[in-house]
């Protein structure tokens, strides 16, 4: 089985910045209320003309330059979304098409807040196999279309993003370990209920807000802390490792005070977690995927380092991944 590692990293965020303030213009709520629930200061809105594919074309640009391969070099694509830019095409061929990458398979996932960690999983797997070589993922997400500007509980806690990467056979490191879960009993937690099969698209599923993310926050609190530490835990396990050896940690960036649980939990110092929920909000799928991308960016994450990503997310699914930069 060949070794998988990440050959290269990209983001894109909107220009258009939401803060607290503009929010306390918009909603019942203030900035005090905000910050200290969430950790959340501001959020990227994206333009009325920008859809999930759009987003994920500029970061996979950018994965693609820092990988030094071209779009030609690439197998398949695999894009993780809760907001796709339709129901069929998958976002993954409009990605292909906007980056000229003619050969390569698409598809879409959807794993909500955990989808880019699972498409890490789902890309390790073709390559390792050696059925792909040179496989792009990318999280990317229009969260704004999708949240109830007038629901206090929720429009203040989603931003709009996309991160992507290129993974490849490497000699050495890599992906170290890999572990997923899922609850489906649990599913009720966090939904966008309208749209599909089950509430498809009419003026009343429009009225009464089916089309918006329906989230009951205080159950769901405990079971991501849970959840996250869990399997934080079990992939560093599956490594054969100890959370001491462990140099970066790239969680969800969903809250503040989960991300600090979940740190308490497995015994991990808060300095090793890479945090950017302060500026971005929850992305879901490209919450990772962006925090991967500015850790490289910044040095937080060097070679050698050994890497925990740790996401959690609507179905209800969880996974971690351990990876040897």
């Amino acid at each position: 089985m060949n070794k998988v590692g990440i050959i290269g990293v990209g983001k894109y965020l909107p220009e258009k910045v939401l803060s607290n303030s503009d929010l306390e213009k918009m909603v019942d709520t203030s900035d005090e209320w905000i910050t200290t629930r969430t950790g959340i200061k501001t959020r990227r809105i994206a333009s009325k003309n920008q859809a999930a594919s759009d987003l994920a074309i500029n970061a996979a640009k950018l994965a693609l330059k820092d990988a030094k391969l071209s779009a030609s070099d690439i197998d398949l694509i695999i894009v993780a979304s809760i907001t796709p830019d339709m129901q069929f095409p998958s976002t993954a061929c409009f990605v292909q098409r906007g980056l000229g990458a003619k050969k390569a398979a698409c598809f879409d996932i959807s794993a909500a807040c955990a989808g880019y960690v699972y498409a890490m999983v789902i890309a390790q797997q073709f390559i390792a196999c050696g059925t792909y070589k040179n496989v792009l993922i990318a999280g990317s997400e229009v969260l704004s279309t999708a949240t109830d500007w007038k629901d206090r509980n929720t429009c203040v806690l989603f931003g709009d993003g996309a991160g992507a990467a290129v993974l490849a056979p490497v000699s050495s490191g890599g992906i170290l370990s890999t572990y997923l879960r899922s609850d489906g009993s649990l599913g009720d937690l966090l939904t966008l209920p309208g749209g599909g099969s089950r509430n498809p698209a009419t003026c009343e599923t429009v009225e009464k807000g089916l089309h918006y993310v329906k989230m009951r926050g205080n159950e769901l609190f405990k079971v991501a802390v849970k959840s996250m530490a869990d399997a934080a835990q079990k992939a560093v396990d599956l490594a054969g490792l100890k959370c001491k050896d462990v140099d970066c940690v790239i969680p969800h960036q969903a809250n503040t005070r989960i991300i600090k649980s979940v740190a308490k939990k497995i015994g991990l110092s808060e300095e090793k977690v890479y945090l950017n929920i302060n500026r971005y909000g929850n992305m879901s799928s490209a919450s990772t995927a962006i925090a991967l991308c500015e850790a490289v960016e910044s040095k937080a994450i060097k070679k050698g380092d050994i890497v925990l990503l740790d996401a959690f997310g609507g179905g209800l699914v969880w996974g971690a991944c351990v990876v040897e930069w």
